[in-house]
């Protein structure tokens, strides 16, 4: 099938290229055709975020968004307050300390999926045509190379890589133009940065993982439009990280966990740092008697304006978060992604309006320093790196001090930090740590991973090929155990790699197991593991999370 332009991914940043597209070419009076393909059973099912969004983006796009009854967003926020934690108290920052680009008042909290759906609504009225549960797993090219398209994966694919009776065959879609917005650590963006060297001259990207859950409180514990954010307590002063809670709509509250994925611990488990997290004083209060409804883990972009790759390359394009427009202070990116899919589609449009294709389009990697995007980040660059250099205390006062010095006089005293090394190469040997001991679940407020995956919805098509590829299945065991412990089964949010012995007590007979099934397409094997020996590919389209309300 041949299109004009062709989007991998429904959220927010591929939706509102999509929908910028047909508005320019509604406004000159062109025709101009635009696919979008989704993995998610449906659009918004994949999509996970905090959620506080800066409404800057949507106002850009859709001016009038405000003033429509079917809105996505209605909860406007309050009241803004950051603490530092410790094991039994906790510490509250004034405001007045707090850079002005921290601030949230005017920011809006509510779902990001639901936000997806929303722009889904409007992509469609414009004429945009919308494939959700078809997963793009390759990138067509020319004969000279430059970005022909993608093509969708098989449907109906057994374990043993043979096609069953319900063998369906994947599409051809082909485009003058590809917009690449497959959000954190892409399969095809992964491909893509290796194929064109669009990292040569950049720093290196960093990622963490987001944790969340979403909870009804009672209503007497519900303070409508607040947003609290912390960090310290449970992390030690050396590991990255930081928690939020926001409340919104009816007795809902968000509350989740980012950790910087460059910790050094191996015996560290993101998940159980979330649980913990819940137990302190000042958290668990709002949870009591509450009800957990949902669950999700999500990778994140936090290299920032240093790490950002060259955009544009023959045929194709990269935005949102697959190009790492996350603002890593702020913890806030969907602003940035619509921002950067307008930036990309006029680029496109322009291309096509010159009756170009499949060439470079310049202007989108040449412009977006200078645009709003690129303005965002820029005064927060150092932040991750001080972090990371420094630790919590000392990295975020500097991080803070940096910021303030922008704002007030559009310098910093530091430059442009670069990031050291990938986060796969920050583990220390097990011989080198304090292992970490975490207490048992109870059920009430803290939860083990089995019954987080439920409330996740993710499901997978029984006897598919795995999805998560490992290229040597001897490293598991015979160098990632022994050294490390093998990461794997506590970076996972999701409990898909475990190691299984045959006589549990004498730790004899290991076996590496993976339950591919438990997937939530949170890519942190791809990003942590330390031999890099995890290569996470899409399943068959349609499977992993059904997010509701994330």
């Amino acid at each position: 099938m041949d299109f004009d332009v062709v989007i991998v991914g429904a959220g927010v940043a591929g939706l509102a290229a999509a929908i910028r597209l047909k508005q320019r070419a509604n406004e000159e009076g062109r025709t101009i055709s635009v696919v979008v393909v989704e993995k998610g059973s449906e659009v918004g099912a994949h999509i996970l975020s905090g959620a506080v969004i800066d409404p800057s983006g949507l106002d850009a796009l859709l001016p009038d968004w405000r003033a429509d009854p079917e809105r996505p967003l209605t909860t406007e926020v309050t009241d803004d307050r950051f603490y530092l934690l410790g094991p039994a108290g906790s510490l509250r920052l004034p405001n007045l300390l707090m850079p002005p680009l921290m601030g949230n008042h005017g920011n809006f909290i509510g779902s990001l999926g639901n936000v997806a759906r929303y722009l889904a609504a409007q992509a469609g009225a414009l004429g945009v045509e919308i494939y959700p549960g078809f997963a793009a797993t390759e990138v067509l090219f020319t004969s000279d190379g430059a970005v022909a398209g993608i093509a969708t994966g098989d449907m109906g694919i057994g374990r043993d890589g043979q096609p069953k009776s319900d063998f369906t065959a994947g599409m051809e879609l082909r485009a003058s133009y590809t917009i690449f917005a497959e959000g954190a650590r892409g399969s095809l963006t992964k491909q893509l940065l290796d194929r064109f060297n669009l990292t040569e001259g950049r720093s290196v990207q960093k990622f963490g993982i987001g944790i969340k859950e979403l909870w009804q409180v009672k209503p007497e514990k519900f303070r409508k439009g607040l947003v609290q954010h912390s960090f310290g307590w449970p992390l030690d002063m050396q590991t990255g990280g930081g928690s939020f809670l926001y409340h919104f709509d009816d007795n809902l509250v968000t509350v989740g966990f980012v950790l910087h994925l460059d910790y050094k611990n191996p015996t560290l488990s993101p998940f159980d740092e979330f649980q913990r997290f819940k137990t302190h004083p000042l958290i668990r209060k709002t949870f009591e008697d509450g009800r957990r409804i949902a669950y999700g883990a999500r990778a994140l972009t936090e290299g920032g304006y240093q790490s950002v790759p060259k955009l544009a390359f023959p045929g194709g394009v990269l935005t949102g978060c697959a190009a790492g427009f996350m603002n890593v202070p702020r913890i806030k990116g969907s602003h940035n992604a619509i921002q950067s899919g307008i930036g990309a589609a006029d680029a496109v449009f322009d291309g096509l309006s010159e009756e170009r294709s499949n060439d470079t389009l310049d202007t989108y990697e040449s412009g977006w320093r200078g645009s709003v995007v690129g303005r965002d980040l820029k005064p927060v660059r150092n932040v991750k790196p001080l972090w990371s250099r420094f630790g919590t205390l000392a990295g975020v006062a500097l991080g803070g001090i940096d910021m303030w010095l922008h704002t007030l006089f559009g310098a910093s005293l530091f430059g442009t930090l670069r990031h050291d090394k990938a986060d796969f190469e920050s583990l220390k040997p097990l011989s080198d740590v304090k292992p970490i001991r975490y207490p048992k679940p109870d059920g009430v407020l803290t939860f083990d991973r089995p019954s987080s995956v439920f409330l996740s919805n993710t499901n997978h098509i029984e006897e598919q090929p795995i999805h998560l590829r490992i290229v040597d299945p001897e490293i598991p065991l015979k160098h990632n155990l022994p050294l490390y412990g093998e990461p794997a089964r506590l970076y996972c949010p999701a409990g898909v790699y475990e190691v299984v012995y045959g006589d549990e007590q004498a730790k004899t007979d290991p076996r590496f197991v993976i339950n591919a099934q438990n997937c939530v397409h949170c890519k942190t094997c791809d990003i942590k593991d330390p031999s890099q020996n995890i290569t996470w590919v899409p399943p068959e389209g349609g499977g992993g999370p059904n997010y509701p309300n994330m």
